[in-house]
């Protein structure tokens, strides 16, 4: 529960829509093993049921989707010990790959914030609509994380290197960005959504997944280019390296302002999580499934959990907020083979059952 009479997840019939709303506002919709579980619930039941031709994932309040996952109570757990962490990732990365093969027809409402964990439940989905408002990132470099719930396959499948970007840096993208990147299908404006949510609800228990389509096609923007198209050539010949010292290298070189900035950006993230981010990233590009990359992801997040990284990077970012984390080690040329090695050792590939 949210400290309210309300559930975290609200799960409802609206004719033959199975909706599910992400219902913790104030924590823009983090989610919660809890609301893991609830999601999981509700698509063994709308998946069973004959008259619910799709699903419809929304998020509460004004301020987002989802902001990723409940950070807290894994940075609880990375501090205390405990299953917590290793329970909430399997089960999390388990829906992450149920959506994406979800037999019906999911759409994803991706307004406002979108970030980490909301990206899984959104991205998979077959249906994603994006809005003006849209900030969609995978941030975790900078919480000495990584890139998860199957965001190397997807940024691996961006084109270019518009995902090795958007995956180091954490920057965020707008809609067109996401649709480019392909993170979405299409964008509206968000005073549009009453009325696409009204046609959505509005159909028949026997609309297809060509019906959805149409439906949001009557309400979607023409195609724009988004502010990283710019910089497309540029990303695609900086960022095209395998390691990370050679891309610090080639951004150094370039000397504009966007490689300026990039090198800003990356000096702040855990040199650990970006070399295990870019391994990670460039594994995924040989991947036949989204379920092996979630099984890489899984195995790689129980180095996370007992980390310095991690705990340090929740720290500078949540709990005191002093936004100066000190990561070990604390340069890129320092974090050798055997760092990263940890992060891949198979102690667990066997509990993902897909």
């Amino acid at each position: 529960m949210n400290g309210t009479a309300e559930p975290e997840v609200i799960v409802a019939r609206e004719g033959a829509v199975g909706v599910l709303r992400l219902n913790r506002p104030k924590a823009i919709n983090a989610i919660t093993l809890d609301m893991v579980r609830t999601i999981n619930g509700a698509l063994d039941r709308f998946e069973a049921d004959p008259e619910v031709a799709l699903v419809l994932v929304e998020g509460a309040g004004e301020r987002g989707l989802c902001a990723g996952g409940d950070i807290v109570a894994l940075y609880d757990c990375a501090l205390n010990g405990g299953d917590y962490g290793k329970t909430f990732w399997r089960e999390e990365y388990l829906l992450n790959a149920r959506i994406a093969r979800f037999p019906k027809p999911y759409v994803a409402y991706m307004d406002g914030l979108v970030m980490g964990g909301g990206v899984g439940v959104s991205s998979h989905g077959s249906h994603r609509i994006v809005t003006d408002r849209t900030q969609l990132a995978m941030p975790e470099t900078g919480i000495g994380f990584f890139p998860d719930v199957g965001g190397t396959w997807l940024l691996s499948r961006a084109p270019g290197e518009l995902g090795t970007y958007f995956g180091l840096t954490g920057a965020a993208m707008n809609g067109a960005d996401a649709i480019a990147g392909h993170f979405a299908d299409a964008a509206i404006l968000s005073e549009r959504w009453p009325a696409l949510r009204a046609a959505l609800t509005g159909l028949t228990s026997r609309a297809t997944a060509a019906h959805v389509r149409e439906t949001i096609a009557e309400v979607a923007l023409a195609s724009t280019p988004g502010p990283v198209a710019a910089e497309r050539a540029r990303i695609d010949r900086l960022f095209a390296f395998d390691t990370m010292e050679e891309i610090v290298a080639a951004l150094e070189a370039d000397g504009s302002a966007f490689a300026q900035g990039a090198l800003k950006t990356l000096a702040r993230k855990s040199p650990t999580s970006l070399k295990v981010a870019l391994k990670l990233l460039r594994l995924a590009r040989g991947a036949s499934s989204l379920e092996e990359c979630l099984t890489r992801e899984y195995l790689a997040s129980l180095e996370v959990i007992v980390s310095h990284e991690f705990r340090e990077g929740v720290r500078a970012a949540v709990i005191d907020k002093d936004r100066n984390p000190q990561w070990r080690p604390a340069r890129l040329d320092d974090v050798d083979d055997a760092i990263v090695a940890r992060y891949f050792v198979n102690r667990g590939a066997d509990e993902l059952k897909f």
